[in-house]
């Protein structure tokens, strides 16, 4: 609750994966830079929250309606979508490995009823931001705000910041750098989410 963590399973698990199978010119590295949520920009907390967990300041750790229509859509088979609330993002990022397993999942939902417990609103979205994976070695707002945009956090605007919010469900895959399609259209989407919510004061 009071001590930022210094790096995550998942952090050491990426520089395992890149010292074994990594370029071997260029080192592991893990970049990251921690913030406190009023050094980053609001326009980056209304896009995550716009792309991520719409319900984040109303639910506690599980959007239930969401878990329904996913667990309904996955049952078809045609295509899997998620319904992880940020706070079960923030468990898994901090404290688990990725994995789909059954074990994983129950972990995952033991210590989202935790940090909903035991933290408040503005730390959750604080750790989230600061330790999501956003990169090759990259984690955080402020490493990805300085590595693609070459700015603070603190300093993104809105098109910046939605563009970012588009690369995290797979931020190995996209990057503001190259934007396909797929993330402009995406993009695009959140800023509209962004202008329907409205004003986002401090929290």
């Amino acid at each position: 609750r009071y001590i930022s963590p210094p790096f995550t399973p998942l952090m050491i698990i990426r520089y395992a994966e890149s010292l074994i199978w990594g370029n071997k010119k260029s080192p592991p590295k893990i970049d990251k830079a921690w913030k406190p949520l009023d050094k980053i920009s609001l326009n980056l907390i209304k896009a995550v929250m716009a792309s991520e967990d719409q319900k984040f300041l109303d639910h506690h750790g599980f959007d239930w309606e969401a878990i329904v229509s996913a667990f309904s859509i996955n049952s078809e088979g045609k295509r899997k979508i998620g319904a992880s609330t940020i706070s079960q993002q923030t468990a898994k990022n901090v404290f688990l490995w990725p994995d789909r397993s059954w074990m994983r999942k129950a972990l995952e939902a033991y210590f989202t009823g935790l940090i909903e417990l035991m933290w408040d609103k503005h730390r959750i979205l604080e750790v989230y931001l600061n330790c999501i994976e956003m990169g090759d070695g990259i984690y955080g707002a402020e490493a990805a705000a300085q590595k693609y945009y070459g700015v603070p956090a603190a300093k993104l605007n809105r098109e910046e910041a939605a563009l970012l919010a588009a690369c995290f469900p797979n931020p190995r895959f996209w990057t503001p750098k190259n934007p396909t399609s797929h993330l402009i259209r995406r993009q695009n989407w959140i800023l509209r989410q962004m202008d329907l919510r409205g004003p986002l004061e401090k929290f």
